[in-house]
């Protein structure tokens, strides 16, 4: 066994530079290349995340933005309703108030006419009773009117 106890400390003298050497690549691994990856590596990770929150954040002012314009559009169309009702309504007012004082016209020279056809009427009437009255004093002449006798009419 003292052979062997030997040789198991000559293998372990034996292995001593290799662990020394495997230390030493572990701590150079960790100095020269684990940290500066990681320290990059994370940097990444903030970066794409920083990426990502300001693309949610433009994203969403852009949403915002659009509801705006989409709110503004709504109240221009229902402005421009608003204004063409109005319109419409002016205008029906209009051709309503037009439409009266044009039968309120023709109804004053519609009564205008009928008095001066009345007038007309009443003048005619007292012509007609006027003329009657003459024709009939000249009927009543012409009816009593002596008759002449024939010899006046042939001897004279």
């Amino acid at each position: 066994m003292d052979q062997t106890l030997r040789q198991l400390g000559e293998l372990l003298l034996g292995a001593v530079p290799t662990v020394i050497v495997l230390v030493a690549l572990y701590i150079l691994y960790t100095f020269l290349v684990h940290r500066p990856l990681t320290a990059v590596l994370t940097e990444r990770r903030n970066r794409t995340q920083g990426a990502m929150e300001k693309a949610r954040a433009d994203v969403a002012a852009a949403e915002a933005r659009t509801s705006e314009y989409e709110q503004r559009l709504r109240d221009a169309r229902q402005k421009i309703f608003k204004n063409q009702e109005a319109r419409h309504q002016q205008a029906s007012h209009s051709r309503t108030q037009a439409a009266n004082e044009a039968r309120s016209r023709a109804q004053q020279q519609v009564k205008e006419a009928r008095e001066a056809i009345e007038q007309d009427k009443q003048q005619a009437m007292s012509r007609l009773q006027s003329d009657a009255a003459s024709l009939a004093t000249d009927i009543v002449r012409t009816v009593l009117r002596p008759v002449a006798s024939p010899s006046q009419v042939g001897g004279q």
